[in-house]
């Protein structure tokens, strides 16, 4: 299999050397035999990574036109929009039925192209929303590692790209084939794609210094207790209706949603720095139990408060 990588002045070295790092383990391994890896730039120029590295001898776009898998492991932080010739390459690997992965920000090149239009396709969180306004036809995912359609992938940001890659060989290759990978570079052998990104979910800053400011830091301080729209409304001396109005724009969500991801932050912070129980947390955290509690977390984080405190504490 033919693997082309693309290349630009100011990639990382770390997003560039995710997929060489594990496409080339499998080769050299011996468990993937005739599997190429060849770095490229769209004009077959040297590049300077961000870390300030000259790389020289790269292949130029011909590599890509005849390559299996055509991977894009980042793209500048400045987003802008990729070149004709390179929508053109990706177009070209479609048709021809190569595989496409664009891995972090490498997401953004191959959603221009238009191949992802009408599906889902994930990100760094932190660029979603700028992906989601750039291609509105694109259904951006923020809680995925990785989503694989089959013939076009797309991961979230930094070691997502390594579980993505080891996903390519495991697809390809088998599970056996991805944990020796796995195994030699002392990674985890396998995340579902569908495990939720474990990024910090700041509260938004304080836009109304007045009642809504008031019930914000009263209601991180009392989680535990009722909460509901009623609670926070009547505490901020203020109707039903006007209240969810005012939090919604102080916040940028409404008072429900906000306050289960409060919730859910305490639970995680609790899960990784004591021994309570799962009852424990669920109560400290303002659940009605502990069933409430799984379900909540399972349905935000796509993961068990078991399996997380495993992974995290």
């Amino acid at each position: 299999m033919k693997i082309a990588v693309h290349a630009f002045d100011g990639i990382t070295m770390f997003h560039l050397s995710a997929p060489l790092m594990v496409f080339d383990t499998a080769t050299s391994l011996g468990v993937a035999p005739g599997w190429e890896t060849t770095v490229w730039s769209t004009d077959g120029r040297s590049i300077r990574t961000a870390e300030g590295l000259v790389m020289d001898n790269l292949a130029g776009p011909a590599t890509a036109a005849d390559a299996d898998l055509l991977v894009f492991p980042a793209w500048p932080n400045e987003l802008p929009p990729p070149d004709d010739d390179l929508i053109a390459v990706v177009h070209n690997a479609q048709r021809r039925g190569s595989f496409i992965a664009g891995l972090c920000l490498g997401a953004f090149p191959v959603a221009a192209s238009g191949v992802l239009d009408g599906r889902t396709a994930v990100t760094h969180w932190a660029a979603a929303d700028a992906l989601a306004a750039q291609r509105p036809a694109v259904d951006v995912k923020q809680s995925a590692l990785y989503i694989d359609h089959g013939d076009v992938l797309t991961s979230a940001g930094t070691a997502s790209a390594i579980d993505a890659c080891l996903h390519i060989v495991r697809t390809r290759l088998g599970s056996a084939a991805a944990s020796t990978v796995a195994r030699y570079l002392v990674v985890a052998p396998h995340r579902d794609g569908d495990q939720a990104q474990f990024i910090e979910q700041p509260i938004p800053p304080r836009h109304d210094p007045g009642p809504i400011g008031d019930t914000v830091e009263w209601a991180l301080a009392n989680l535990n207790h009722d909460l509901s729209v009623d609670a926070l409304a009547a505490h901020a001396c203020m109707s039903k209706r006007n209240f969810t109005r005012r939090f919604q724009s102080a916040t940028g969500t409404t008072p429900a949603r906000w306050v289960l991801t409060r919730r859910l932050d305490a639970a995680r912070t609790l899960l990784e720095t004591t021994n309570w129980t799962i009852e424990q947390i669920a109560h400290e955290s303002g659940f009605a139990n502990a069933v409430t509690f799984r379900q909540n977390f399972v349905g935000s984080l796509a993961i068990t408060p078991t399996l997380y405190r495993r992974r995290f504490s």
